[in-house]
């Protein structure tokens, strides 16, 4: 009997439901209404928040806990340049990435319709990064119906040489990464590299993030299907390499061009499909931003994660 309760018991420990404990989203008040969320942090000590929305909302923070509105980007019906991406005018802009650098914020954005190959990625820059200070700097790249991939959900990441690489990318042939002059924020040359790509679930990819922690560059992507409210199936996924361009495998090896993807977050508890994220680091560490879903809408979530084992954990 006593055999049989060890075995019992080791059967638990081992079970999913010990393996995939996952922790709920860091404690956030205020303005947390959010979707596809990033951050960046100014040399005053101020959170930047930036949110797909018309116009991208914005909001501060000055302990990255309460959170308050400030305005957008773009006026009302300012970014016409959008408008033939969007379909419509003052259109929803998607994605936005923010970073910080010398006194100034640079801000990434897409313009595209669900399901489309009409799609675009746009830059601009702010001194400040209040509504109203921002400078459009143009198209960064575009795709169109009949190419094989698309240009949603674009990332910046800058490595420790100064190089930057524009990581884009939405279901069909999956994540792309291009290569940015540092003196001008757009391309340096047309040429792309494939970097995951899944052929499951109608290739439900995207949302692709580069961190690096150490001498292993991480790739997030978001997998499934996210912007259904409580039925969304978005989990957040990762695969790495010692190169910046790949390849990337998973934790188990399989290669993130055949469909490698190790979990790193997925529904629980009352957190529904979490996605659409990012890594920033902070003074206390790696965070993970990304949005969730609950019966109220899409909200902003917070983790820490643990690289520890060499591969990222939520805690």
């Amino acid at each position: 009997m006593k055999m049989l309760n060890l075995l019992n018991l080791l059967t638990l420990l081992v079970s999913p439901v010990f393996l995939l404990a996952q922790p709920n989203p860091q404690p956030v008040t205020g303005s947390t209404n959010a979707h596809d969320p990033s951050i960046c942090k100014d040399n005053h000590g101020t959170y930047w928040l930036f949110t797909t929305s018309v116009g991208i909302e914005i909001r501060t923070s000055t302990d990255r806990i309460a959170w308050s509105f400030i305005g957008t980007v773009w006026a009302t019906g300012q970014d016409t340049w959008t408008d033939s991406y969007t379909l419509t005018s003052n259109g929803i802009i998607w994605a936005p990435d923010c970073h910080y650098f010398n006194g100034e914020f640079f801000l990434y954005y897409a313009a595209s319709t669900f399901g489309s190959m009409n799609s675009g990625i746009f830059f601009a820059k702010s001194q400040t990064g209040l509504p109203g200070s921002w400078t459009n700097e143009g198209p960064v790249t575009s795709t169109s119906s009949g190419m094989d991939y698309n240009v949603s959900d674009p990332s910046l990441f800058v490595d420790s040489g100064g190089h930057w690489y524009l990581t884009l990318g939405s279901f069909w042939t999956g994540i792309k990464q291009m290569n940015l002059s540092p003196s001008t924020g757009k391309l340096s040359n047309p040429s792309i590299t494939s970097l995951s790509e899944r052929t499951a679930d109608n290739g439900a990819i995207e949302a692709g993030y580069i961190y690096q922690n150490g001498s292993f560059y991480y790739l997030f992507t978001s997998w499934d299907l996210c912007c259904k409210g409580t039925s969304s199936t978005y989990n957040i996924r990762v695969v790495r390499s010692t190169c910046v361009n790949g390849p990337f495998t998973d934790q188990s090896g399989v290669a993130a061009m055949a469909g490698g993807g190790t979990l790193v977050l997925s529904t629980h508890d009352s957190i529904v499909g979490p996605g659409g994220q990012s890594v920033f680091l902070d003074n206390d560490g790696s965070i993970l931003v990304y949005h969730y879903y609950t019966s109220s809408g899409s909200f902003l979530g917070l983790n820490h994660l643990d690289f520890s084992s060499g591969w990222p954990v939520v805690v």
